[in-house]
């Protein structure tokens, strides 16, 4: 047996390694390092409870939203304060465009670029996919740049700025809309409908998204001349359909008030119970302990820990590993396309990314839905008065997956902050049982010899690591 050591990956936001043990030219065992530690829920202990609508977005740039509405939920927790239903729609309709700016830069950035790799010379899309999917270069690149700028334009209006937006409180959001912007944001939201439907899709959204089924499908993509089918064909060509297996174990903590919280396993959706989470931190270099809720859980650096080797802890639901991302959350919302996906092959590169081209057909219709009902004029945020002491969780989906974020409070200072990001759930070590994290689980069996680790490439980031988020 030998050991192959993959990272550290470019494309990638933050730092990561892939340990490989390869036996007979095949992953038989994996270990993914998350080599950064950042110390956020340290810097939050001591502090007023305010403080963490400043601190948590600057967790990362790329989902700084989704860790302020993390926080603000947390907060309106503790404060037994809900936002009118204009400050509802706003936090749906911010989150919404941090998610949907993500996927696409996911597609676009991360992912695609890797089918543009020489080793896929003699592919028969090869040719059409490398000039317009390489990275740097691509001549995608510049036209998803453009388009993503412009749909960001909307946080400006619904969230004062991004990243890094104070708007989002435990009241609601303090930034009120007026009529001339409402019209504003609905013309960006056509605008962005557009390079949907005429580049990535080359079909209506409400088409896509009507598909149920994996035959319907590949039926839609033949010989359609736009990106995602362009995927499709290069995916089938390579199998990625039925490569990527974890644990077919889902996770979604609901987002949107459209995609229900809730774990998916055996065929069978079950209700989410939070006080079944727990983290174990056997294989982590921090200080050993039984696992613990994430409420009452502890970060102490021990950095010389034998048998150690990640800063990421292990979160398990009910003692099992889960996965979490747009995936989960289709599977847990019952979409039938994905259940279709997952019933054949289980999870797989080719589902996920599947997952989040749903997200983008079905959100943007809704979000020109939310954008009508807001009513300018009518309160955006209430006032929220936080108590000395308590404690709650946030609980939200980013787009790579389910976000909580547990503090307590003690003589009106944060005694506790804890955080577990979605790749926290993806990209976790093996526990005390020897139990491995999805994606070490997704990696066993895959072909590891020469010329084969592009499939190891499409498999790690078919779960689009955000490493800055994972350890804290």
């Amino acid at each position: 047996m030998s050991r192959i050591v993959v990272g550290p990956f470019n494309r990638v936001e933050g730092d990561l390694e892939v340990s490989l043990d390869v036996e007979s030219g095949q992953v038989a065992a994996a270990r993914v390092n998350s080599p950064l530690f950042r110390g956020f829920e340290q810097i939050l202990v001591g502090r007023p409870p305010a403080d963490a609508l400043v601190i948590v977005p600057r967790i990362c740039g790329i989902c700084s939203v989704a860790q302020s509405a993390a926080a603000a939920t947390a907060l309106a927790a503790l404060a037994g304060v809900a936002p009118p239903p204009n400050g509802v729609l706003a936090r749906h309709l911010i989150q919404a465009v941090e998610n949907l700016a993500d996927h696409l830069s996911h597609f676009y950035l991360f992912f695609m670029p890797d089918f543009a790799r020489p080793a896929y010379a003699g592919r028969p899309w090869h040719g059409e996919l490398a000039p317009r999917f390489r990275a740097v270069d691509g001549a995608a690149a510049p036209e998803l740049l453009r388009t993503r700028a412009r749909f960001l334009n909307l946080l400006g209006f619904l969230a004062g700025r991004w990243p890094h937006t104070l708007a989002l409180q435990p009241g609601g959001s303090t930034r009120a809309l007026t009529v001339a912007e409402r019209i504003r944001v609905l013309a960006l939201l056509r605008e962005f409908r557009g390079f949907l439907e005429g580049t990535l899709f080359g079909d209506r959204l409400e088409a896509f998204a009507a598909l149920a089924h994996v035959d319907e499908l590949d039926t839609w993509a033949a010989g359609r001349a736009a990106d995602f089918p362009r995927f499709l064909r290069a995916a089938a060509d390579l199998g990625l359909a039925r490569c990527g297996r974890a644990g077919d174990r889902f996770l979604s903590f609901g987002a949107y008030g459209l995609y229900p919280a809730g774990t998916w396993q055996a065929g069978a959706v079950d209700n989410l119970d939070v006080a079944r989470v727990r983290e174990d931190v056997s294989h982590a270099w921090l200080i050993d302990g039984d696992p613990r809720p994430p409420a009452q859980g502890e970060t102490v650096v021990a950095a010389d820990k034998a048998g150690a080797y990640t800063w990421c802890k292990a979160p398990r639901y009910a003692g099992e590993a889960f996965e979490t991302g747009a995936l989960a959350r289709q599977m847990v919302a019952g979409h039938p396309l994905l259940v279709d996906f997952v019933a054949r092959h289980g999870a797989s590169v080719t589902a996920r990314i599947t997952a989040r081209m749903v997200e983008l057909a079905m959100l943007v219709p809704h979000m020109e839905a939310w954008v009508r009902a807001l009513v300018p004029g009518e309160p955006f945020c209430f006032s929220a008065e936080l108590p000395e002491s308590g404690e709650a969780a946030g609980l939200v989906e980013a787009a790579r997956g389910s976000l909580g974020h547990w503090l307590s409070l003690r003589r009106g200072r944060i005694e506790r902050y804890q955080i577990i990001a979605p790749t926290t759930w993806n990209f976790s070590p093996r526990d005390a049982a020897g139990l491995p994290g999805p994606l070490e689980a997704a990696l066993v069996g895959l072909p590891a010899g020469d010329g084969a680790l592009p499939t190891v490439q499409h498999v790690v980031r078919s779960f689009d690591p955000c490493m800055v988020c994972t350890v804290h």
